[in-house]
């Protein structure tokens, strides 16, 4: 009896979480659709602002924003908050995004 009722605890708690954890997501300034096309200029600037290579960085940010609709927090890597910008890859199998 006391198991049943300590898994039932438990399974409780786990779903709180998952639904804490949605919501975070959710409400994140980063991820798949958290941008407006409009934003991506002013994204993919901040993204761009320390790389030696500001304008291919800019086309291809730019492009992948207004894709994904997501730029990556940082000015590199960080891309798995944004699975869209992280997985689109040009034909030789590189990464798109920078």
């Amino acid at each position: 009896m006391a198991s049943t009722k300590s898994l039932s605890l438990l399974l409780l708690a786990l779903i709180a979480f998952s639904m804490l954890a949605t919501e975070v997501l959710a409400n994140s300034p980063y991820g798949p659709g958290s941008l407006k096309s409009s934003q991506c200029k002013g994204q993919c600037a901040r993204r761009c602002s320390k790389t030696q290579y500001h304008k291919p960085c800019m086309f291809f940010c730019q492009k992948c924003c207004k894709k994904c609709l997501c730029v990556p927090p940082g000015y590199y890597g960080n891309k798995q908050v944004c699975p869209c910008y992280n997985n689109w890859k040009t034909q030789e199998g590189g990464p798109k995004c920078p």
